[in-house]
């Protein structure tokens, strides 16, 4: 899991790139879901290879997981999460 640092300030985009996975397959479509309602999301898009979050907020010193589920063309469906601590900055 890969973990990414965020003042609780910023407003910033974070994403998954799925396409090694996807193999010649395309995200249909892309869900997130964030461990902590401190953690807002503002908005979220999706390529056919990779899921955009953008989030703001965050208490500094915690730290937040941000899930992304992707259901294929294909129907194939998986999820990677990736972790945002929050810090002053």
């Amino acid at each position: 899991m890969t973990t990414f640092l965020k003042d609780p300030d910023a407003v910033l985009d974070y994403s998954v790139d799925w396409s090694k996975w996807l193999a010649g397959d395309q995200i249909e479509t892309s869900t997130w879901f964030v461990s902590d309602p401190a953690l807002q999301p503002t908005d979220n898009s999706n390529t056919t290879t990779r899921a955009t979050i953008w989030v703001a907020g965050g208490v500094a010193g915690q730290s937040y997981t941000v899930t992304n589920r992707i259901t294929t063309s294909g129907g194939r469906t998986d999820e990677r999460s990736l972790v945002i601590q929050v810090q002053d900055r």
